[in-house]
């Protein structure tokens, strides 16, 4: 932050997201925002950095060479690593914020949150399975989310190229997961690429997901819009 390398420790909960506190300064931030809400640096934001959340056998696959972080082997032998069933008992924890809670969905119903051009949708999770890939438009770009063919990855791509927009439809029968552009009849692949067809080599624009509780999505983007099963 400001050219000053920042060290960051667990602080505490606000709306049941996580708080950081750097040991430079002492200033609190937001995790789901990166933003800093106490101290000196509050107002400044971390510069995110984009990620993906996959299972680890599409991880796998796709970078081969890739290094497993190994767990701790103290904290492991004490037993403070959550456990397997972490988030089936969460989702017994009563959902308590200051924002409130917004009826449209269950607090803990997970969607897969996605946030540009100004603007935010909420999309549940079971629906985006059950649709992909789901072809949309938020903040006035169009955007296209895919999950793969393990039935938890969950990515997004803006779907114009080279000015022109597409629409994706999902190859059937095809393994590893392959997308069809119906302009073209290009193929592509999980992670955007072109791998067959008039437009192979060219690299679909990612947009950045969140894989969120409804209830932290919405108190973080309070003007946020929710995907209906089957819109367009």
């Amino acid at each position: 932050m400001g050219g000053r390398k920042l060290n960051f420790r667990l602080a505490g909960i606000n709306n049941q997201n996580f708080i950081m506190r750097d040991e430079e300064t002492g200033s609190w931030w937001q995790q789901v925002t990166g933003e800093a809400i106490l101290g000196p640096l509050k107002g400044q934001r971390l510069r995110q950095v984009f990620h993906d959340e996959l299972t680890y056998g599409l991880w796998k696959r796709e970078k081969p060479g890739g290094r497993v972080l190994r767990p701790d082997e103290q904290i492991e032998r004490a037993g403070k690593y959550p456990p397997a069933d972490w988030d089936t008992r969460m989702s017994k924890v009563p959902v308590a914020t200051s924002k409130g809670v917004d009826p449209q969905l269950e607090p803990r119903a997970l969607v897969v949150g996605v946030a540009v051009g100004g603007a935010s949708k909420a999309y549940p999770f079971d629906a985006v399975v059950r649709q992909s890939p789901i072809l949309d438009s938020i903040g006035g770009v169009p955007i296209f989310i895919v999950v793969g063919e393990d039935k938890k990855s969950v990515r997004a791509f803006e779907r114009t190229v080279e000015g022109r927009r597409l629409e994706f439809f999902v190859k059937a029968d095809a393994s590893p997961l392959l997308m069809v552009d119906a302009e073209t009849g290009s193929e592509w692949d999980f992670a955007g690429r072109a791998t067959a067809g008039p437009l192979a080599g060219r690299q679909l624009n990612r947009v950045a997901v969140l894989n969120d509780y409804w209830f932290d999505w919405k108190a973080y983007h309070p003007l946020t819009e929710v995907y209906k099963l089957g819109a367009r």
